[in-house]
Order: structure tokens, then C-alpha cells, then sequence
């Protein structure tokens, strides 16, 4: 016989009616009854292989940036590899859109990461023998961008073979949470692992990432979709310009991710030469850097899947661009390390709050058969706008300071922030799913 509820849970259930469906059940069931994405064993296998992948990824990020710096000692060179490991997002993301909607994403997903494990692990036996120059670097960064801009949009747009249409904004959810979950442990481990076995660790533990992920991709069943006949590659790259630059909410949605990106997101390829110039501290303080941006996002994921039916998605993309400004610019004004973290969990809770809903809403948006164009456009904005970023904040660092690089960058999302605040009444239209 089920025991009565008490207030609290009456309460719970009252607001959140998925998390009780009348039988007892423990609070773990509960809360998991809340991401229904966890439901389809094809999510579940891939959510799995992603979290191990998404560590390395970022224990490859910190130890890149590491590396850059010790290399070359210089907060250009720094700005000019980060630039040039997403300039293929820029320029080849559309194609890899067309490619999406043309070709078998899950096979697209072994093959890239499949080529990803690869570079990673020589990666990891040049650093060890010592073989690594600046210019070898460049070519590896240009290659794994090249499989980036691939990847990201078959990624974003594979999603949607995994589950339920009316699961697919909790599968959204959880991809951000995995993203965030992985950006807390990957550079908290890259630290560790950079200041007592080196850098090379770092790559081949990336390398090896790679083999759960592609494995349980080859586990899944997916269907396929049905043979459609295909505009020219040019066509085909054009109405996804046309529909994702036409459609008013889409539109400001995109222009909106590009100012963030380029004059915002960009200050953390400043971080390795921020912990050691301001903060006088090592690669372990880099990790724990990167880490605390982490938490802040990884709540705001949990933040945005308990309120998204009760928040406009206009309330988090506002008061996520106002706490990722405020937090950026405290960043640059404080020398003290532990604050530095506070205010780096703000910047992260700030830009996921941004990004998720961002991303979201335009999934709703978009019908299957552009889907994968739509978001290389959008892989281009979120991603292939960094290189400009990195380009521009890493100059500027050289030329004046990195603090005040930064601040330049923040002044103008703010700026921009502001801007769309004030007309977004005719920016938005309602999005629903």
C-alpha cells in the first residue's frame, strides 16, 4: 500500500507532475523520470560513450593551450593556435552540414572520431620525444578543426535519431549537461596529470577516450532515413543560409551566438597566459581554472532542465548574457586566485544559460531535412567564429594587456546585449515545440 505524501512532496509533484506518476517510488527513479531522453537505450549508449570522450577532449584542451605557452611564451601565439583549430569551422561546417543530411551520421561519427584518436595520440608521441615545434602544431590544430567541422554538426543533428520528438528537448538538456560534466573532471585531471607525468599523458589519455565512443556508436540501431533526392551540394548550402537567415527568431539567435563567441567566449584562450603572468600559479591552477568555469555551467544545466517550462527561453538568454558580463569583467580586475574562480563560475553559468536555450530553440525550430545544414550554420557561428576571436584577443593581449583585451570584448556583448534587450520585441517570435 503506498504510504501518503507528505506537503513537500505534494508540493513537488504539484509542479513537476513527470516526476510522479502515482506508484511509490524512490527520489532517484524521480529525478531521472525527469530527462525521459534516458529512456531510448540508443541515448543512453551514446550519452555513455560521449561523457568518457568529452574527458579527454578536454584534458587535450588544457594541455594544448599549456603547451602553446611553454613553446613560445607568447599571448599571440597562443590567440593564433586557438584561431587556427576552429578556422575550419568557419569555412568548411557548411559543407559538412550538406554531408549530414546526405550520409549516415552515425557512420560520419566513426569516421571522425575514429581520425580524431588518431591525431590525438600523435599528438601525445611528439610532445614525449620531444619532436613538437610550433609549426608542427599549427598542422595538427588545422586538422583536428578540419574533423570538427564535421563532427560538431553530425553531433548536434544525430541527436534527434536517438530519440522521441517530444524527448528531444531532454536530450538537448543532457548533451549540455555531459559537455559541462566533462569540462569539471577533464581539466581538474589534466592539471593533476600535466604537473606529476607531463604533457603527453594528456593526448593519449584523449586517444584512448576515443575507443568507448566509437564502440558504443557500432552498438546502436538506428533507422535510416528515407532516400530523398538531393539539391546540388551549392543549392543545397544555399536555402540553408536562406531559411536559417529569414526566419526572425533563428536569425538573432545565430547573430546573437557569433557576438559571444568572437567578443566574449574568446577570453579563455587567455587562460594559460592569465594563470601564470596575473595569477602566478601552474598548469594544476590551469585545471582548476577551467574546472571552476565547469560547475558554473554544469548548474546551470541543471538549472535550465528543472525551469526551462516555466522560464521564457528569452529570461535565460538575458540574465545568462548579464551574469557571464558581470563575471567576466570582475575576472579581469581581481589578482586574487580564489576569486578568480568565483567569478569563473559566474562566467560559466552565465554562457551556458546562453548557449543551451540557444541551441534548443533553434532544434525546435528546424524540420529534419535541413537540420543538419541549420546547424553547421549554427557550428559556424558558435564555433567557426572563435578563430576571429582567438585572433583578436590574443593581438590585443600583446598589444596592451590580457585584462584589457578582455574588457574590450565584454564592453561590447554587453553593448550588444543591451541592444537586442531593447528590440526584442520585434527580434523574437514565441518558439514552441
Amino acid at each position: 500500500m503506498a504510504k501518503s505524501l507528505t506537503r513537500e512532496e505534494e508540493y513537488i509533484v504539484s509542479e513537476s507532475k513527470e516526476l510522479y506518476l502515482g506508484e511509490e517510488r524512490h527520489w532517484g527513479t524521480r529525478i531521472l523520470g525527469a530527462f525521459p531522453a534516458f529512456r531510448h537505450r540508443n541515448y543512453k549508449l551514446y550519452f555513455t560513450g560521449q561523457v568518457i570522450s568529452l574527458v579527454g577532449f578536454w584534458l587535450q584542451i588544457v594541455a594544448e593551450g599549456w603547451l602553446v605557452f611553454q613553446l613560445t611564451h607568447s599571448a599571440l601565439w597562443v590567440g593564433i593556435i586557438g584561431a587556427v583549430s576552429t578556422l575550419p569551422s568557419l569555412f568548411f561546417s557548411l559543407i559538412g552540414g550538406v554531408i549530414v543530411d546526405r550520409i549516415s551520421k552515425k557512420k560520419i561519427l566513426v569516421t571522425t572520431q575514429s581520425v580524431a584518436l588518431v591525431l590525438a595520440l600523435l599528438l601525445g608521441i611528439l610532445v614525449q620525444f620531444h619532436l613538437m615545434t610550433v609549426g608542427i602544431l599549427v598542422v595538427l590544430a588545422f586538422f583536428l578543426g578540419l574533423v570538427d567541422a564535421i563532427d560538431t554538426p553530425a553531433r548536434q543533428a544525430f541527436v534527434v535519431d536517438l530519440v522521441d520528438k517530444e524527448d528531444l528537448s531532454s536530450a538537448i538538456a543532457l548533451n549540455s549537461g555531459m559537455f559541462n560534466f566533462a569540462r569539471v573532471l577533464g581539466p581538474s585531471l589534466a592539471g593533476i596529470l600535466i604537473g606529476f607525468t607531463g604533457l603527453a599523458s594528456s593526448f593519449y589519455i584523449n586517444a584512448a577516450s576515443f575507443i568507448p565512443a566509437i564502440f558504443v556508436i557500432n552498438l546502436m540501431v538506428v533507422k535510416q532515413a528515407p532516400e530523398v533526392v538531393h539539391l546540388h551540394p551549392i543549392a543545397a548550402i544555399r536555402e540553408g543560409l536562406r531559411f536559417s537567415f529569414t526566419h526572425t527568431t533563428i536569425r538573432i539567435l545565430m547573430i546573437f551566438a557569433a557576438v559571444v563567441t568572437i567578443f566574449g567566449w574568446s577570453y579563455s584562450t587567455l587562460l594559460p597566459v592569465m594563470v601564470e603572468n596575473v595569477f602566478r600559479r601552474g598548469a594544476t591552477e590551469l585545471g582548476y581554472m577551467y574546472a571552476a568555469s565547469g560547475v558554473g555551467a554544469l548548474l546551470a544545466t541543471i538549472f535550465i532542465s528543472a525551469y526551462a517550462k516555466k522560464i521564457k527561453d528569452t529570461t535565460f538568454i538575458f540574465t545568462g548574457s548579464l551574469v557571464f558580463c558581470l563575471g567576466l569583467f570582475l575576472f579581469t580586475l581581481t589578482a586574487n586566485f580564489y576569486l578568480a574562480l568565483f567569478f569563473l563560475f559566474l562566467i560559466g553559468f552565465g554562457l551556458t544559460s546562453q548557449f543551451s536555450v540557444i541551441n534548443a530553440s533553434i532544434q525546435h525550430l528546424v524540420s529534419d531535412d535541413i537540420r543538419g545544414r541549420v546547424m553547421s550554420i549554427y557550428t559556424v557561428m558558435f564555433l567557426g567564429m572563435s578563430p576571429i576571436g582567438s585572433f583578436l584577443i590574443g593581438a590585443g593581449a600583446d598589444k596592451f594587456s590580457s585584462d584589457r583585451a578582455i574588457q574590450i570584448g565584454t564592453t561590447i556583448v554587453f553593448l550588444f546585449v543591451v541592444y537586442v534587450f531593447i528590440n526584442r520585441s520585434k527580434l523574437f517570435v514565441p518558439v514552441t515545440d
